[in-house]
């Protein structure tokens, strides 16, 4: 809701829209940037979904961080490929051994069988852990065992030879070349299965004999698992290694970047809407070479910066020439208003006057009297805007307020004046009671106007809590102020409309005066407002004894 305004000419309540499109606690409504636009108008659909992505999973990874993320992520998929390769290289080079060595193992329990007249074959040339077994007709007449480490036989349990029983049988298919893969009790081993001709008598017929030789594989696999160890291991200290080193190289890298990015970041935090800004900041000229891309984006910013501070210099020597123009229009038009309202007062006094005659002239001293005002209160911000010396004297505010409030008891009846003084010690600054004075006259008269008749005002007086500032409070529970228009309450000639701002028009200066009149003291005004409860709240910098005399307190 809006505030019921009454106003007093020199004095108005000045409010403006916030943005269009804002949602109620001033963020934009989804899928509008904060300037109002679509985020994806600017840089169509990948600027959207980066900056959907830095919204969903919080702030985005540095630079650096990306780098080392992708030099890792290579380093990762090159050693596993290259372990990978070694491993099948490998691998295929063992199995090929081993199939080889079976085949000697083979040949060798073979050749020694042929003339066999019983008992099993010897062991020369079979190597340790070798299992050999030797059947007829399905029926073991060499019955399976292996040697030892010192190539003595050691007959198999009954489970394996079972095992190899069925394996005669037929019941597991052997691979190609007669190879199969068995686990026995004593590890995995790797069986050929062999036909030769056997004779058991001397000079007896000979019989078909079906002959098992088999190697095991234990040795050929710690070899392929310690090759993979090594290999993990190499890859783990490689990774970490060059993880470091690159971590260091791409951090010395990208200093130039952070320069830039310093200078970017000191020039943002500048306060450009003043005028009077100079920004003297650049890049410096080893960071700004074009022809790499920090130096092509050091060069750009020094580029940027130049028109930067050239449009500055031209805007803040616009502004003078206008403040100038202002003061000195001003300054010009107070005699002539001042002869007029001179003349008119002269004119009432000594002249016999019709009805209408004497109704034109009041309107002529009402009009003469605001435009006086107004002439009086463009003077005041110019000269405020080109920051003059102004009066360094304690101001005492408690007694400011107090004296003030017993005016507006005297002069404006219609509403309920309170004075809130919570300090016993008056609440002293320094610096113009003339422009303190005004400050305050303005509050409380801009909380007159726009309040209707019965409304309570409170003026307050006290410190903050950290004992170093002064602070200043007009609270009213009047009507409120419309939210549209509260982002600019403190702008220069921004008005609410006629139903907001009473029958007799305003200036729309009062409330900008106050703000310059703060700022100039080094302080700082706030509103806020809701039906039922407005407050403005100046702070003001304590006079100096009294604040080094807080913080000792402190």
């Amino acid at each position: 809701m809006s505030r019921q305004a009454r106003p007093t000419p020199g004095e108005s309540l000045t409010v403006a829209p916030p943005p269009a499109g804002s949602g109620a606690n001033g963020t934009p409504p989804p899928g509008v940037g904060r300037d109002g636009r679509n985020p994806s108008h600017r840089g169509g659909p990948g600027v959207a979904a980066k900056a959907w992505a830095t919204v969903r999973h919080g702030r985005p990874l540095s630079l650096r961080a990306r780098l080392m993320g992708m030099l890792l992520i290579l380093l990762i998929v090159g050693f596993g490929v290259i372990g990978g390769v070694t491993h099948a290289s490998l691998s295929a080079r063992l199995n090929s051994q081993l199939n080889d060595d079976l085949r000697a193992a083979g040949q060798g329990a073979a050749a020694q069988i042929e003339s066999l007249t019983g008992g099993a074959p010897t062991q020369a040339g079979m190597p340790p852990g070798a299992v050999v077994a030797m059947s007829v007709s399905g029926h073991f007449v060499v019955s399976p065992f292996t040697l030892d480490r010192s190539a003595r036989a050691v007959r198999l349990p009954d489970a394996d030879a079972a095992r190899l029983q069925s394996l005669l049988a037929g019941s597991d298919a052997t691979g190609p070349q007669g190879f199969v893969n068995v686990e026995l009790s004593t590890g995995d081993y790797r069986f050929q299965v062999l036909s030769t001709s056997v004779t058991f008598q001397q000079n007896g017929p000979a019989s078909r004999a079906t002959l098992m030789v088999g190697i095991p594989t234990a040795p050929y696999a710690r070899t392929l698992s310690t090759l993979d160890l090594s290999m993990v291991l190499v890859s783990l200290g490689g990774i970490v290694l060059i993880g470091t080193l690159g971590t260091v190289l791409i951090s010395r890298a990208l200093r130039p970047l952070a320069r830039v990015s310093a200078v970017a970041s000191a020039v943002a935090e500048l306060p450009l809407e003043r005028g009077d800004v100079d920004v003297s900041l650049r890049v410096a000229e080893r960071d700004a070479q074009p022809g790499t891309e920090v130096g092509n984006v050091g060069a750009a910013l020094n580029s940027l910066l130049e028109n930067v501070d050239g449009a500055l210099e031209v805007r803040a020597h616009s502004e003078a020439r206008m403040r100038r123009f202002a003061a000195d229009a001003s300054h010009e038009l107070r005699t002539p208003l001042a002869a007029i309202q001179g003349y008119s007062e002269l004119l009432g006094a000594t002249e016999a006057l019709s009805d209408d005659g004497e109704r034109s002239l009041d309107r002529v001293r009402e009009q003469t009297r605001r435009m006086t005002e107004l002439v009086e209160n463009l003077l005041l911000l110019a000269r405020l805007d080109e920051k003059r010396p102004r009066a360094e004297e304690p101001v005492d505010l408690s007694r400011l307020a107090a004296e003030l409030s017993r005016d507006f008891t005297v002069a404006a009846p219609d509403h309920e004046w309170k004075l809130d003084l919570t300090s016993e010690e008056p609440v002293v600054v320094t610096g113009d009671e003339s422009q303190l004075n005004r400050v305050l006259a303005n509050l409380m008269s801009n909380a007159r106007k726009h309040t209707s008749d019965g409304t309570s005002v409170a003026v307050g007086v006290s410190r903050t809590p950290d004992g170093r500032s002064a602070l200043l409070s007009v609270r009213d529970t009047g009507e409120g102020i419309d939210p549209a228009f509260i982002d600019k309450v403190f702008d220069r000639f921004a008005r609410a409309d006629a139903a907001r701002s009473g029958s007799l028009p305003t200036t729309g200066l009062g409330l900008s005066i106050v703000k310059a009149i703060v700022e100039s003291h080094g302080g700082t005004i706030t509103v806020r407002s809701v039906p039922g409860d407005t407050e403005f709240r100046v702070t003001l910098p304590l006079r100096a004894a009294d604040a080094g005399g807080a913080a000792a307190g402190v």
